[in-house]
């Protein structure tokens, strides 16, 4: 696959940046609201949740339970088949889905989201800053990667659309539309009708992953100017 850049675009401003400054941006944000709010009383975090080119910046609010962040990552990045799902403290340590938000996290934790104990998707979490006033919501997206630069591993010039769920694990299977109809005549695993689409998260090509339900204009292939 060629080499992806990752960007995305902050909430408050519409500004586009690159992953290694939005998480900075977003917290300058959050840090010019909470003078804002000197009545309301709570707790809210900037968390980050990744997985290679793939990212959300997630605002939450401290009130909120595990549950309700675990149905967000499902909902948005990984839920196919209703598979099981968790987070761990260092890589071991289960937290129960019931906590509170606030009884968890912490500026500096790392958390890890598994989804699926058989084709399994990881998703690193990290708790960037919290703050001194409740989130506008239980969760708020600030921000996701812009659909990555995914080209046809045949022309190299189209935007891949469908995958091979045989040539994806020889480090190509992406194909544009047209080169997919030509590749379905050399390869027995492949058919255009029945084939996974590329979207825009890390279990793309996965299990029976088709996209998610949040977020959907953000979810589908990279559109080339």
């Amino acid at each position: 696959m060629n080499e992806l850049t990752s960007q995305g675009k902050c909430l408050f401003c519409d500004i586009i940046f690159d992953i290694k400054d939005i998480t900075r941006h977003l917290h300058n944000h959050l840090k010019q609201k909470a003078p804002e709010n000197p009545g309301k009383k709570g707790k809210s975090y900037l968390v980050t949740a990744g997985s290679g080119p793939y990212f959300l910046q997630l605002w939450i609010d401290g009130d909120s339970e595990l549950y309700i962040l675990d149905d967000f990552l499902r909902g948005i990045w990984v839920e196919c088949c209703d598979h099981l799902s968790a987070f761990f403290i260092n890589r071991h340590d289960e937290i129960d889905m019931e906590e509170k938000v606030s009884n968890v996290f912490h500026k500096g934790l790392k958390l890890m989201y598994e989804y699926d104990f058989g084709t399994t998707t990881r998703l690193e979490i990290k708790v960037v800053n919290e703050y001194p006033m409740p989130a506008n919501e239980s969760i708020v997206l600030l921000s996701r990667n812009e659909p990555l630069k995914i080209l046809c591993n045949k022309c190299g010039k189209k935007p891949a659309e469908v995958i091979c769920p045989d040539h994806i694990y020889r480090g190509e299977g992406y194909y544009c539309m047209n080169c997919g109809k030509k590749h379905e005549k050399e390869c027995e695993y492949f058919s255009v009708e029945e084939s996974l689409p590329v979207v825009n998260s890390p279990r793309c090509g996965e299990c029976g992953y088709t996209g998610g339900i949040i977020d959907t204009e953000r979810d589908g292939v990279y559109k080339a100017n």
